[in-house]
């Protein structure tokens, strides 16, 4: 029996909030990823995990919080929670390992493919797992074309995310690109549900004393979202992190500008005129006879 499926019940409450979500997972993944490459050794394998784990976690958290608005007509839905959260491991692991490839060989054209791809196929296996997860009197079937559109959008995403985090230096472009990568995986979600088929057992009845998705999710997703918040105030800590460019580094009161074209003022008493004396203060040119 085919079921009858909502994904949008609460409106765009869920689109909207799932897409911020996935914003801000890839805005502090972008930045540690660009923060460690002005570090070495264990610092920089820390910042590479800190992004990899922010970016793992806002994708998760996006696809359980969309997950809030689906419903199915006819049956209650429940989750099993060792297969939910192995879909938020798989999530971090292989976004980790795409972001640890470029953190370390760079933007280069093999290391964006491979990390792309591997990342790419992470964020998809975590949609399809988290799927897997949910327990109802019925199966899930899917679009063939379909899921494999899902697959190529979510490569595609992580992809232009890694060059993005080893190109873009400055703040806004970087916040551009993870807003790009929000609708990007929003997308690859939208898209993956879009291939679903529910078919329903013959026996499936209404169970109205069920716990509603809310229920059910939002406990779940309390710890991968305090981590975000965490993450989020230890690279607003970090001006390098937030801006791209050391503290000073832009000009200011007291500061000079960094870099090859920078001009080093210098003292009064060390400047000389054109015909090589000094030209400190109470120095007088003698007279020509």
């Amino acid at each position: 029996m085919q079921g009858t499926v909502d994904g949008f019940s609460y409106g765009l409450v869920t689109p909207v909030a799932a897409f911020l979500m996935a914003c801000l997972g890839a805005a502090l993944g972008l930045r540690c990823t660009t923060r460690s490459l002005r570090t070495r050794g264990a610092t920089r394998a820390g910042w590479l995990a800190l992004g990899a784990t922010s970016i793992g976690s806002g994708i998760w958290t996006m696809h359980f919080i969309a997950m809030v608005g689906f419903s199915v007509e006819r049956t209650t839905m429940s989750y099993d929670r060792p297969l939910t959260f192995a879909s938020l491991a798989v999530a971090v692991v292989m976004v980790g390992i795409g972001i640890f490839l470029v953190g370390y060989r760079g933007a280069t054209r093999m290391a964006l493919v491979t990390g792309g791809t591997i990342t790419g196929l992470g964020v998809a296996s975590m949609h399809y797992l988290g799927m897997a997860g949910m327990r109802f009197e019925g199966e899930f079937t899917y679009d063939t074309f379909t899921v494999s559109l899902s697959v190529l959008i979510a490569v595609v995403a992580a992809t232009v995310a890694l060059w993005a985090a080893v190109s873009i230096q400055g703040f806004l472009p970087s916040l551009g690109a993870s807003v790009v990568m929000g609708v990007a995986v929003s997308g690859m979600h939208y898209t993956g549900m879009a291939a679903l088929q529910v078919h329903l057992h013959p026996a499936a009845v209404p169970g109205a004393a069920a716990d509603s998705p809310t229920a059910l999710l939002i406990p779940m997703m309390i710890g991968p979202g305090c981590f975000l918040l965490l993450a989020a105030v230890i690279v607003l800590f970090d001006p390098l992190a937030v801006t791209g460019e050391p503290r000073g580094a832009t000009g200011g009161p007291g500061h000079a500008p960094r870099g090859p074209g920078r001009v080093t003022a210098i003292p009064s008493q060390r400047r000389r005129t054109s015909d090589g004396a000094p030209a400190g203060r109470g120095y007088r040119r003698p007279r020509n006879s």
